[in-house]
């Protein structure tokens, strides 16, 4: 197998995809460019490449498959790409959306969810999914258990009224997988290879399936007087760019300060060369509220951050997925995002704000009572963006024949 990775913005997650199907797939070529300016990367990193790929009669010029990594990726690029052909003024192809539509699907971007248990809080200890290591779902121990929690929602009254273990509407109406799906193809997965998914040392990444499963722990003993008054922890884990809006974030949380509520920050994230204003301002005014500033040089550094955080938020104007919010998912944090852009895809109603006021009225009222936040269960289904459970897709499609008939 001979595959062909162009990547014209390499890093934070397009590169943390790059190396994982590097790592998996066999025979892959990579070009990059590095990470500065996507918008100009957008606009002019084709013109690169063509000068820089050799040419070779392993690599098609026509797709077979177009594959979007979320449906709102994919409404986006088919509904806009007939307007954007028409400011080429020699090249104006009519009916673009119908010809490329049925060469199109959705498969979401595969994240391995590392084990993260040993930097958990114990009142997060007590709402931490069940963990498993690859090994396990591969001999089936995982297998059963995702088995277990689907007949135990039924009986469990902290389930009746989460959408967890529902396939969202975006994926009735685009063919997505739904957590059943998932079981079977972990299933499939454990047949049909024999061998861990990841390679290295002893620090292996493992997987979980966050299914707000509670089976094992009174979170009562597990919640102590600490946990109960330390003020809330809010994470901010985006690119240091005009796209994330920072803008509307600090201004909200200075907004929080005024009125008088205590708080603490960690932002995190990519710098490069040029950094909005707004952060160096809003450092200052924060001052003592903040635990944490910028990007954190080891992966355990990040995680542990994330893991002592309450809430992860977004505030960005330009998401098609979003893998910072749900890796903070998986540590235990409540998302708090954009009713706009892929997130309803991704994550329940509960979870979304319409309004920048919505926003302040919600983080509002976790200032004012993180004990209830701390105490509530996070209901957010990643196991449908697992790698354990994608990687058979992933394979198929790019061991896939070319089809003779386009």
């Amino acid at each position: 197998m001979s595959v062909l990775m162009i990547e014209a913005f390499c890093g934070g997650s397009h590169k943390q995809l790059l190396d994982l199907l590097q790592e998996e797939i066999e025979g892959c070529s990579v070009f990059t460019l590095t990470a500065k300016k996507w918008h100009w990367r957008a606009r002019t990193a084709a013109l690169y490449f063509t000068q820089t790929i050799p040419p070779s009669d392993n690599y098609s010029l026509v797709a077979d498959v177009v594959v979007f990594n979320s449906a709102f990726n994919m409404e986006s690029f088919l509904k806009g790409i007939g307007s954007f052909m028409k400011l080429i003024p020699d090249h104006r192809p009519k009916d673009l959306e119908k010809l490329i539509r049925p060469k199109c699907q959705v498969l979401y971007f595969p994240i391995r969810f590392p084990d993260v248990t040993r930097f958990l809080p114990a009142h997060k200890l007590c709402q931490t999914p069940q963990m498993t290591g690859v090994q396990d779902i591969e001999n089936g121990k995982g297998l059963e258990g995702l088995i277990a929690l689907q007949k135990y929602k039924h009986d469990d009254e902290l389930m009746r009224n989460s959408s967890v273990l529902e396939p969202h509407p975006a994926e009735r109406r685009e063919g997505l997988s739904s957590p059943t799906e998932s079981l079977e193809e972990l299933n499939h997965i454990k047949k049909s290879e024999g061998t861990s998914a990841y390679h290295g040392g002893e620090d292996k990444e493992h997987m979980a399936f966050n299914l707000c499963s509670r089976l094992s722990c009174n979170s009562e003993e597990n919640y102590n007087v600490a946990s109960q008054y330390k003020p809330l922890h809010i994470v901010w884990p985006h690119r240091w760019e005009h796209d994330k809006d920072p803008e509307l974030f600090f201004k909200t949380l200075l907004k929080l300060k005024e009125d008088g509520l205590t708080f603490e920050v960690s932002v995190l994230g990519e710098t490069f060369t040029d950094i909005p204003d707004i952060f160096a301002e809003a450092r200052r005014e924060l001052g003592s509220s903040v635990l944490h500033w910028g990007y954190q040089s080891s992966k355990d550094d990040y995680l542990k951050v994330l893991c002592t955080a309450d809430i992860v938020i977004s505030t960005a104007k330009h998401e098609f997925f979003g893998v910072a919010m749900l890796e903070a998912v998986h540590c235990g944090c409540h998302p708090l995002c954009p009713k706009a852009l892929v997130y309803p895809e991704i994550f329940p109603e509960m979870y979304l704000y319409a309004t920048a006021q919505q926003l302040f009225k919600k983080l509002q009222n976790f200032c004012k009572r993180p004990d209830l936040i701390r105490r509530k269960p996070v209901e957010v289904n990643l196991a449908r963006f697992s790698w354990v459970v994608l990687r058979g897709k992933f394979r198929s499609l790019l061991a896939a024949e070319a089809r003779e008939d386009l």
